[in-house]
């Protein structure tokens, strides 16, 4: 079994920024890649970013791309996510998930560990 969890939340104003992380614990040689999902109310999950552990390779949604950064932290199995320019339609609940293919993956269904999110809220 994979944990995760995550942190980083918060409020801020439109414009500002946020760095959310994600700590992997348990079996987590099993995991080959991580990724960011968002959730906001009366809206399906929506994948935001991935990346792979090994070579970094990373994918993200055209509504983030520019803004947000995902990297990793091989020693410290963290996951992270820069979000620089928040926008109020970024507000959303964040989740980190793991998953154990070794391409980077966009599909929440191809995730098998998911942490229990951590609230962003961004005003205007």
């Amino acid at each position: 079994q994979v944990q995760l969890v995550e942190s980083g939340g918060g409020l801020v104003q439109a414009g500002g920024s946020l760095r959310l992380s994600c700590a992997a614990s348990g079996r987590a040689f099993s995991i080959y890649g991580m990724g960011w999902f968002r959730q906001a109310p009366g809206k399906e999950r929506e994948f935001v970013a991935a990346i792979l552990w090994t070579g970094g390779t990373t994918s993200y949604a055209h509504s983030v791309q520019g803004r947000f950064t995902i990297s990793r932290d091989n020693a410290r199995n963290t996951v992270y996510l820069q979000m620089n320019s928040l926008k109020p339609e970024d507000t959303a609940v964040y989740y980190c998930a793991a998953q154990r293919s070794s391409l980077v993956a966009r599909n929440s269904r191809q995730y098998d560990y998911w942490g229990q999110g951590t609230q962003v809220t961004v005003s205007s």
